[in-house]
């Protein structure tokens, strides 16, 4: 196995997550799969009203006695239920900055290596065209899932979660009421994953001899889902020696049991890597955390709708957390008489300026105040459009015309946002079978709608 790049994570002492897993972690670097990720169990985080050791439930003790004998050393974290963010891992002892908090032996982590060495390994090796790493783990965690007691892996099956809150997994009427785009990222996403299942039904079947049960039943969609939901938010970054029996897409992807109960806080560090010397993948902190508080790390600075895409949860307060504004809606807010519109928006299109364009915790981001200040060129003053590229000032009355569209368009944000809430609500009250998953679509709109309060105050006050 090769050598797992570095990533940046945090160890922290607090963080508030809504729709967050049951059963522990999400995703670390997860460069496979869409982006990266994070799980929950089913439904919204456990509410606890105050943290509570589990490191006696029977799963815990078994998951416990399974690395051992694999060569993990207890770090000194036990499971436990928080408020706020449900299940994770807490520190026995107080943590130093530069300590080692876990240190998982290669013999724990659960790659495409594992699953070539496996009884469908041989398999994988025949198939023609060859399986992708993705759909080698997916495979495999269906098969071993099947198995049931006879797995060697039953171990940390038993303490992954049952189902996720990933929209992925969201009914179609829940997805519409996403904001855009995420919506179309979240459908994009889910024809990506039934795309997938479908072209690898005719390698599913050559799994025949392994059971005696039919597979089609074994690798059903909804199995396959799991398997998927699975590998896309819980797994490390890893990156493996290429295997000839797999596609040339990237093989980056390690499930790390036990190290994938730790929950997300964007507002910590760690630092995390395979580490050679040792064969073990290993996390440090980078900054204290006091005795019996819940341990975090941090997937990447996502904003919300990434965390709700990749992970299935919503970040409260989340400095990373933002509005988008689409590149197309700046049109609608100029003079129908300004001719150079179209020239306009060809400029800022050519040199990448109608993406990125955000509303945030400090008001709008200085990509959109730039495209809007391009765009409100007066016609006399168009030819210092590389000017204000260059985010200088051109004029007083540009400056106040495109902070007054600034702030008409964050009026309106706030309008669209208060509606769609009022329907979340009226749906949640017509139909409990999609509460959990409307929640979530609440908790969003909600962080969303106070940024664009948060923007509309500083844009007033420019």
């Amino acid at each position: 196995m090769g050598s797992a790049g570095t990533v940046l994570w945090r160890v922290a002492i607090t963080g508030v997550l809504v729709g967050s897993r049951v059963q522990g972690f999400g995703g670390t670097a997860r460069p496979c799969a869409l982006t990266s990720g994070h799980r929950r169990g089913p439904g919204l985080h456990v509410q606890c009203s105050c943290r509570v050791n589990e490191s006696h439930r029977p799963e815990f003790i078994e998951l416990k006695r399974w690395l051992k004998d694999r060569k993990f050393e207890d770090t000194g974290l036990v499971p436990a239920c928080f408020p706020g963010t449900g299940r994770g891992l807490m520190s026995r002892t107080s943590l130093q900055e530069g300590q080692m908090i876990i240190s998982l032996p290669e013999s724990c982590l659960l790659t495409t290596d594992t699953v070539i060495r496996s009884s469908v390994g041989p398999y994988i090796k025949k198939w023609k065209p060859p399986p992708s790493p993705l759909l080698a783990l997916c495979t495999f965690l269906v098969s071993e899932k099947h198995t049931g007691d006879q797995s060697l892996w039953k171990s940390y099956l038993d303490i992954l979660p049952s189902s996720y809150t990933c929209p992925v997994c969201w009914e179609p009427e829940v997805v519409d009421l996403l904001p855009e785009p995420l919506r179309t990222k979240a459908e994009e996403q889910r024809a990506h994953v039934q795309d997938l299942f479908v072209s690898s039904r005719a390698f599913f079947t050559s799994l025949q001899p392994l059971f005696a049960e039919s597979v089609d039943n074994i690798f059903s969609y909804s199995a396959f889902l799991w398997a998927w939901c699975t590998v896309n938010t819980r797994a490390v970054y890893l990156r493996s020696t290429r295997q000839d029996s797999l596609s040339a897409e990237p093989d980056t992807c390690a499930l790390a049991p036990y190290l994938d109960l730790l929950n997300h806080s964007p507002h910590v560090q760690v630092k995390a890597a395979f580490n050679e010397k040792t064969g073990c993948y290993e996390i440090r902190t980078a900054s204290r955390c006091r005795k019996h508080e819940e341990v975090f790390i941090c997937y990447g600075p996502h904003d919300n709708q990434r965390l709700l895409l990749e992970y299935g949860f919503v970040s409260a307060c989340n400095p990373h957390a933002c509005v988008p504004v689409p590149g197309e809606t700046l049109v609608k807010y100029l003079p129908t008489a300004d001719k150079q519109v179209h020239r306009k928006m060809s400029i800022l299109k050519e040199r990448g300026f109608t993406e990125n364009l955000t509303f945030g915790w400090d008001g709008p981001s200085w990509r959109l105040l730039t495209a809007l200040k391009l765009l409100c060129l007066e016609a006399e003053k168009f030819t210092s459009w590389k000017k204000v590229l260059l985010g200088e000032v051109i004029s007083d009355a540009n400056e106040k015309t495109s902070l007054g569209v600034a702030r008409k368009i964050c009026s309106d944000f706030i309008e669209e946002t208060r509606a769609v809430l009022r329907k979340v609500s009226d749906m949640k009250e017509g139909n409990m079978l999609l509460v959990n998953q409307l929640a979530l679509v609440e908790a969003l709109w909600m962080e969303e709608l106070r940024i664009l309060q948060a923007s509309a105050e500083i844009v007033s006050s420019l």
